[in-house]
């Protein structure tokens, strides 16, 4: 039989998708066409969706999930800066086009999937050829992409792309994705709870505690369609207080997402004296539960713990219906790792498209975004282990 060389068509819609495209999509929620049409029809203002198909002959083979993102009107280093800006004026300036090979409003590899792993040299290969073509439609429409980045992927899942003739690209290793991992002994919150030391013991009994008087229920579509306006307030006062921020959420993102993902996509409201302070969301995808993203009220917050009371009924949720990890993504590294969270490393590469300015990408992409330092706890008992 013949051999075929890869070949990619890139699509700017979910409907124009090949029919198999679920099939290769099956292993991972985010390249489904499910929550692919959830970023069709609610993604950030400034982020456009395009979606690339690897063929063998007429064969699919391969889909990945590509992002153009305009970052000019987003505040990007939220409220670290104030007033003028020139570290924002220069990144505005020099680096806010961007082209990325993968989810920027998620942490983990949910860039692609091949049948064959075999192919994966060839693959990729193949999606920094679709990425130049992309850039090159985007400056036929008078935009200049200045960067292109593909994310994020662990060390064991970082392929060879220097293999495939990747060139000129810095990795990049930031804040890491933090996983939550059930025992396997924990069939209930209990057990987890038996396995904690004395001191976070004490802590999750505190955290309970203050949030007395909290109510805490799951949101169906029309509920989200009615708090909306509240959601939203919510949710950017934490997106606010983020240190780099590349896009904003629409006010009716999380009712499409419901209405799109149903059941794997479950909405929790906290509600006190009947008003709606905060919510978290989190996503069935496999054996894990993906955390997304939350809001709350500032001056309820720190009174009531409810960070903290999230994070754990986001623990609770996965052990009592036995998910394997929850993903808890980047950020807030330490309050994390005291319910139990692991740092997994993740790594990035990055290139700009000015040969001169791409030279020094090292010293600027470490002076955009400086190394978070932060202590790392074990909340459980010595002799219990800890796997991610």
């Amino acid at each position: 039989m013949p051999t075929h060389t890869l070949h990619y068509k890139i699509y700017n819609s979910v409907a124009a998708l090949p029919q198999q495209w679920d099939t290769l999509a099956q292993p991972n929620i985010f390249l489904s066409t499910a929550y692919l049409s959830v970023l069709e029809q609610s993604a950030p203002e400034n982020l456009t969706p395009h979606f690339i198909g690897l063929f063998k002959g007429d064969a699919l083979c391969g889909i990945a999930l590509a992002q153009y993102i305009n970052l000019n009107g987003v505040n990007t280093l939220g409220q670290r800066e104030k007033g003028f800006c020139l570290r924002e004026y220069f990144f505005k300036k020099f680096s806010s086009q961007v082209l990325v090979l993968g989810n920027n409003m998620l942490t983990g590899q949910n860039a692609y999937l091949l049948s064959d792993r075999n192919d994966e040299v060839a693959a990729l290969r193949a999606f920094e050829n679709a990425l130049l073509e992309l850039k090159k439609q985007y400056r036929k429409k008078g935009t200049h992409i200045n960067l292109i980045t593909i994310k994020d992927f662990n060390e064991a899942e970082l392929p060879n792309f220097e293999a495939a003739g990747y060139s000129g690209y810095y990795k990049f290793c930031t804040q890491p994705n933090m996983i939550f991992s059930k025992r396997e002994h924990w069939d209930k919150m209990e057990d987890y709870l038996a396995d904690l030391s004395t001191k976070y013991r004490t802590q999750y009994n505190r955290a309970r505690k203050k949030a007395a008087g909290i109510e805490k229920r799951q949101l169906c579509c029309d509920e989200i369609l009615q708090q909306s306006a509240t959601i939203q307030q919510l949710y950017l006062t934490v997106a606010g207080n983020a240190s780099f921020n590349t896009f904003h959420l629409p006010e009716h993102h999380f009712y499409t997402f419901k209405k799109l993902l149903g059941d794997n996509f479950r909405f929790y409201g906290y509600f006190l004296d009947g008003k709606l302070v905060g919510f978290n969301t989190l996503i069935k995808n496999g054996a894990d539960m993906d955390t997304y993203f939350l809001g709350y009220d500032a001056t309820i917050q720190k009174d009531k713990m409810l960070y903290l009371n999230m994070l754990y009924d986001m623990a609770a949720y996965s052990i009592n219906k036995q998910f394997s990890h929850v993903i808890y993504g980047r950020s807030a590294m330490e309050i994390k790792s005291s319910v139990g969270a692991q740092a997994e490393p993740v790594y990035g590469l990055i290139k700009h498209t000015s040969p001169i300015i791409n030279r020094s990408m090292e010293c600027l992409f470490q002076y955009f975004e400086p190394k978070v330092s932060w202590n790392e706890r074990s909340p459980f008992k010595a002799e219990v282990p800890v796997t991610v």
